[in-house]
């Protein structure tokens, strides 16, 4: 089994971060370079988290060793007496190998090659290609100096960082410039800055997920907040259309301005193929390539303005279709929500939907997961589990922010984890020790990943699932990821007392503190900074569980979920008239569909019927008849089939009531009903009559 336990993690790990790219990301759209540089900064941070354990419990049992090597006398030796006698040697040494061993040699060089990669990634590599995604550049040329452009300003502020450093390193007497020295450096400097975010994370998600669940259990709740977030995003929506339809109309007037000849036409045309589709046709139609555009002395938009034009077609249209994604998403959210609110009191216990899923599902998961099946969970044990769930991660929480405040203290132990991986080490249960290092450290990171996938800044950086998150979002979460994981993993071997700088014991390092280097040479940073600032994790749980930034945030103007608001109970109203709305449409459509669907079915198979008596009654005789006599049944059967399709064709175009909707409804679409419904004008009259009912 010697390696064999980091090989199967390394795949594992991959194929989690693909699926949760695949998730976010869009594999069709997106460029592939984008693709591979956010998989490879998220799987390169999975990788640490899940390999970390494993190299915890490869050091707890070299540690042993080598206890046991020096515990053990010479072989030639002549010691006797009283001293020979006080140290008695064991016959059989309780250390033995872990399952998971990973022999000498391998980690270092594993550990050395992950982190520097993805430090290459997040301060080099991802800044630049997020700005090579964002930019509206027409060429590779473009697009790189722009981003080079962007980066000058981001790059110089870490040379000035860095340089402070080294001044600080020059005047000290007592130090040495040497390429170890220089190397520490940077990583106390990256560690420092990553720690600092890593601990304002780390406190909103210590409280806010076990909130959530504990949250989850109460029906109204969830049902209101979504009702609060539909009143948002239908805001957001309409914004995003405005927006576009802005965007579409600069588009129109530069694609009438700039014609077939004139050399600014190809970035034209790159332009428009960024367009939706519907607004790719409006244009083609009304251009004009026959029109010389040195005939008409207009003044022509610059490459620069194409390329601002450019960029902000790309913006708009992402945006707008992922509010129309999250729209969809958000209604299927509030109807099943409403249906669980129905089912409660369903003394049947069979879970009815309201609306029936327009995805097929599996039919293996159809069979086991059936109406019974669903209603016990929904109604009935899902909100227990979440109370039990919520519960669980409290206690976790409270251990973290026990140990956070604690873990300094080595005589006598006061953090709890570290309490737990000596008690394991003194019985050499090297399975025990991998699950609470991995449990531990899996607990710290969901925290902290958890946040950066709910936070948002306005519309620069949004995590949307559904394959929604545009590449600028996707790149920018890599660089949190590879900023934020390795000082999550040092403060986590701090914690349970395998950083010799923390539990200050003349011990072997894990490999991962080993291609740290001593941080003694940034003393006020080691004893210092990494020890204290992490207790700031107490008031920033206190302040989230008091939801104070949430408080400001509303006071600022951007309106959040708050239960004692009047704004919240304005916009659940709205939220719920909407949501109303759509649902009463959505019944007509299905009530249509239906409609059509048994007129379709009662007039086919009448047809059928008198086609196959008609065949059943020739009589082969017949066939030798006169021609007139064959044309005049020919023309009798071709009128009464005409008469009974156009019935049918009629029946068919009233079933469906119109539907008023301010969007759709227009004067182009009343006269092509009118056209439609002209024979007698029965069926234009009922259409009309119809059209205020449900208002």
């Amino acid at each position: 089994m010697s390696g064999a336990a980091l090989g199967l993690e390394i795949v594992f790990v991959f194929f989690l971060a693909l699926f949760l790219l695949h998730r976010y990301g869009d594999f069709k759209k997106q460029h592939r370079l984008v693709i591979v540089g956010t998989l490879l900064a998220w799987y390169l941070c999975f990788l640490i988290v899940f390999i970390l354990p494993l190299d915890v419990s490869t050091t707890i049992y070299n540690r042993c060793k080598h206890a046991a090597a020096n515990s053990s006398p010479p072989e030639n030796s002549n010691i006797t007496g009283l001293y020979a006698t006080a140290t008695p040697v064991p016959s059989q040494h309780p250390c033995f190998k872990p399952w998971s061993y990973i022999p000498d040699g391998i980690m270092p060089i594993f550990w050395r090659v992950v982190y520097w990669t993805s430090q290459f990634l997040t301060w080099i590599l991802l800044p630049f290609m997020q700005s090579y995604a964002r930019s509206g550049g027409f060429s590779i040329t473009g697009k790189i100096k722009t981003a080079l452009i962007e980066n000058a300003i981001y790059y110089g502020t870490y040379l000035l960082i860095f340089g402070a450093f080294l001044i600080y390193v020059a005047v000290n007497p007592h130090l040495h410039l040497e390429w170890n020295q220089l190397q520490t450096i940077g990583i106390a400097a990256a560690n420092t800055w990553g720690l600092f975010l890593l601990v304002l994370l780390l406190g909103y998600g210590l409280v806010e997920i076990p909130r959530s669940y504990w949250n989850g259990a109460k029906r109204g709740y969830l049902l209101m907040k979504t009702y609060f977030k539909a009143a948002k995003l239908m805001t957001e929506k309409a914004d995003a259309e405005e927006t576009l339809e802005d965007v579409m109309e600069e588009v129109r007037k530069v694609n009438e301005s700039i014609k077939y000849n004139h050399p600014l036409r190809k970035c034209v045309d790159t332009i428009l193929k960024k367009c939706p589709t519907e607004y790719q046709e409006k244009m083609g139609r009304n251009m004009d390539d026959y029109e010389d555009f040195d005939e008409k002395h207009n003044t022509y938009p610059s490459e620069k303005s194409l390329v601002k034009l450019h960029k902000q077609v790309i913006y708009s249209v992402q945006r707008h279709r992922r509010t129309q994604v999250q729209w969809r998403i958000l209604l299927e959210q509030a109807f099943y929500l409403e249906d669980v609110a129905k089912n409660e009191t369903s003394a049947t216990h069979q879970f009815v939907h309201t609306f029936q899923s327009p995805e097929p599902e599996n039919k293996f998961i159809q069979y086991f997961y059936n109406p019974t099946v669903e209603w016990y969970w929904e109604c009935l044990l899902r909100p227990w589990f979440y109370r039990i769930l919520a519960v669980v991660l409290s206690v976790f929480s409270v251990i973290v922010v026990w140990s956070e405040c604690t873990f300094f203290s080595t005589t006598p132990v006061l953090s709890l984890f570290a309490v737990f991986i000596q008690l394991a080490e003194k019985t050499y249960n090297y399975i025990y020790i991998e699950i609470a290092c991995f449990l531990s450290i899996f607990f710290l990171s969901i925290c902290v990943y958890s946040t950066v996938f709910r936070i948002r800044v306005f519309n620069y950086y949004y995590l949307a699932s559904h394959h929604q998150t545009d590449a600028y979002s996707l790149l920018f979460s890599g660089m949190l990821f590879c900023r934020l994981t390795p000082p999550l993993c040092l403060n986590f071997l701090g914690l349970t007392h395998m950083d010799s700088s923390i539990s200050h014991q003349n011990t072997q390092p894990t490999a991962y503190t080993s291609i740290m280097g001593s941080m003694k040479v940034l003393s006020f940073i080691a004893d210092g900074f990494y020890i204290y600032y992490p207790m700031l994790v107490v008031i920033l749980c206190i302040a989230t569980y008091f939801s104070l930034g949430t408080r400001c945030l509303n006071l600022l103007g951007f309106q959040q979920f708050m239960g004692d608001n009047d704004m919240t109970s304005d916009l659940v109203d709205e939220g719920k008239e909407l949501i109303r709305r759509e649902k009463r449409k959505r019944q007509r459509q299905e009530e249509g569909e239906n409609r059509r669907r048994e007129w379709k079915e009662r007039y086919g198979h009448n047809r059928e019927d008198s086609t196959r008596n008609r065949n059943i009654h020739i009589d082969p005789k017949e066939s030798n008849l006169s021609d007139l006599s064959t044309t005049r049944s020919a023309s009798k059967y071709t009128r009464v089939n005409n008469r009974t399709e156009r019935d049918r064709i009629e029946l068919l175009q009233d079933v469906e009531p119109l539907d008023f909707n301010a969007e759709t409804f227009t004067d182009d679409a009343l006269e092509s009903k009118s056209e439609r419904y002209q024979p007698g004008g029965r069926y234009l009259s009922m259409s009309q009559t119809g059209i205020f009912d449900d208002v």
